[in-house]
């Protein structure tokens, strides 16, 4: 059985990537870095898949679904 994908939140993936936060939001406004996620009214999170899918090809990471070379 798959282990269900963990939510994690703003600290752990600015650890994980060594993004400044201005970096990461702007990633995520390019579409070169995963949006986040709504977990409550004032919380949101990331999908920890979706990040370890970017730390290992930075580059070339596009949100699943999307075409390779679709740009």
């Amino acid at each position: 059985m798959p282990h269900p994908d963990r939510i994690v939140r703003m600290k752990t993936v600015l650890a994980r990537t060594g993004l400044s936060r201005s970096t990461l939001y702007r990633k995520i406004a390019e579409g070169t870095f995963p949006a986040q996620l709504r977990i409550s009214t004032n919380g949101a999170g990331w999908r920890e898949s979706d990040i370890n899918r970017w730390v290992s090809d930075p580059v070339r990471w596009r949100p699943e679904g999307e075409a390779d070379g679709a740009r």
